[in-house]
């Protein structure tokens, strides 16, 4: 093994593991990071078994599925009703499937094929492109998706091109990876950089310490598969640790500090305000925002009605109605977060009609956001959770089981939510406009 191989392979698959790790950890429910994730890790054993055998099948295959994985991150991307998302979805996974086999038993230059899907999900984002947010992405994705083409055109049709088309193929890896990245945090309103720099330095610290003995036990024992698995495992655990950190610390809390609840409840308490703050956008006016952001952060927040951790990352934390509850109190990210959840509970029941509960058209829009959103009940699992519910709970359970589509279910939550966001955008624009001018002035100054 030549020195040159180590030198790209180790820094190669350091980032990338390390990447796929941070997009995890940073929101293991939203399909466009696991996509991007499946992809850094693919392409990271690529270069691990590009490393052992130099031109193997198997390393071609591994370094032409994350081409598949993109797609299947783009097509996530698209801004569709919930009504054209199922069948789309399973569309894209049917088809990756397919591809996939074909990727397999293909011969070396039938390949690229992998890169049909990633076109036709392009094509699909550009069509849509006008709400696309923000709207940078699709030309960015197109451009990494052209330079893509050309690292595997390098690496499938020419022997020696692989010493260049690997590590530029990792390059726009790591961009798209950043990408998915961006567009979640816009569209979760949070912000990305300080939880990214940080997360870097440690994935930088990992490769630094560990990276540079194993491409130099790589270096003096040559020809050794054993010795060059085990340095790739041995910088897997360091780069996850880097990218999980805070997943790795509260696992550590629950093992190390078992017998003692409060001191693990206090903090993880802390540790959880301590990473909102990372992620939260600066205070600023949320009428600057708009109304069609404002409505977008509403409809996720009752989403996220349940999860304290991402409530608490949510710039709805800076509602007039939260700053008016926690007037004179402690002033921080799960506080606001506790607010909040009371201010959208008080505007969900306000939405309940009089008299007893029922299933008329006049209650669907209260009765889809109290028991999917408020309660986090979920009607269509095979098993619904119905012990030490109301018997309310149980029949509207029932209700939506039996008569209500699933796909119907996802628009009356996206319909209910634009009501929820007018009752809390007047209470915003009013609060905008009763502020004295000095005030706003003020306030103005200090948005980023």
């Amino acid at each position: 093994m030549t020195a040159r191989v180590p030198a790209i392979a180790v820094p190669a698959f350091a980032l990338s593991w390390w990447l796929a790790c941070y997009l995890i950890g940073r929101d293991p429910g939203r399909v466009t990071l696991r996509w991007a994730a499946t992809a850094l890790v693919s392409y990271a054993l690529g270069v691990a078994a590009w490393a052992i055998a130099p031109g193997s099948p198997a390393a071609e295959v591994l370094l032409c599925i994350p081409a598949l994985c993109v797609a299947g991150a783009v097509v996530a991307l698209l801004p569709l009703t919930p009504a054209e998302r199922r069948p789309v979805d399973r569309g894209a996974l049917f088809l990756g499937a397919a591809f996939l086999l074909m990727l397999v038993f293909l011969p070396q230059a039938g390949r690229l094929v992998a890169l049909a899907p990633l076109v036709g999900g392009l094509i699909l984002l550009w069509r849509l492109r006008e709400q696309v947010t923000p709207t940078m992405l699709p030309p960015a994705l197109t451009v990494m998706a052209v330079l893509c083409t050309a690292a595997m055109v390098l690496l499938l049709f020419t022997e020696s091109g692989a010493v260049a088309a690997i590590p530029a193929l990792g390059l726009d890896l790591l961009v798209i990876g950043y990408l998915m990245a961006v567009a979640h945090a816009a569209e979760n309103g949070e912000r990305l950089r300080p939880d990214l720099r940080r997360s870097l330095a440690a994935g930088l610290a990992v490769l630094v310490l560990a990276g540079a003995p194993a491409a130099a036990t790589m270096f003096l024992a040559p020809g050794d598969d054993t010795v060059a698995v085990l340095q790739f495992v041995v910088l897997a655990a360091g780069s996850a640790l880097a990218g999980l950190a805070a997943q790795v610390r509260r696992l550590l809390d629950r093992v190390a500090l078992a017998d003692d609840q409060t001191l693990r409840s206090d903090r993880s308490a802390l540790f959880l305000n301590a990473d909102a703050l990372l992620r939260r956008r600066e205070h600023r006016r949320l009428n600057s925002l708009g109304e069609p952001e404002f409505l977008r952060l509403t409809r996720r927040a009752l989403t996220d009605f349940g999860d304290l951790n991402r409530l608490a990352r949510s710039p709805l934390t800076d509602l007039p109605a939260v700053e008016r509850r926690l007037a004179g109190r402690e002033d921080q990210p799960r506080a606001r977060a506790r607010e909040l959840r009371a201010v959208l509970r008080e505007s969900v029941s306000a939405m309940r009609p009089p008299g007893p509960f029922g299933t008329t058209e006049e209650w669907r829009y209260y009765n889809v956001l109290q028991f999917c959103c408020v309660l986090g009940l979920n009607p269509y699992a095979r098993r619904p959770r119905v012990d030490g519910m109301s018997r309310e709970a149980r029949l509207a359970v029932e209700w939506f089981k039996r008569y209500v589509p699933a796909d119907v279910t996802k628009q009356w939550q996206r319909e209910a939510a634009m009501l929820v966001a007018e009752r809390l955008w007047t209470d915003v624009s009013s609060r905008h406009r009763a502020l004295p001018s000095a005030e706003i002035t003020t306030r103005s100054s200090k948005t980023p």
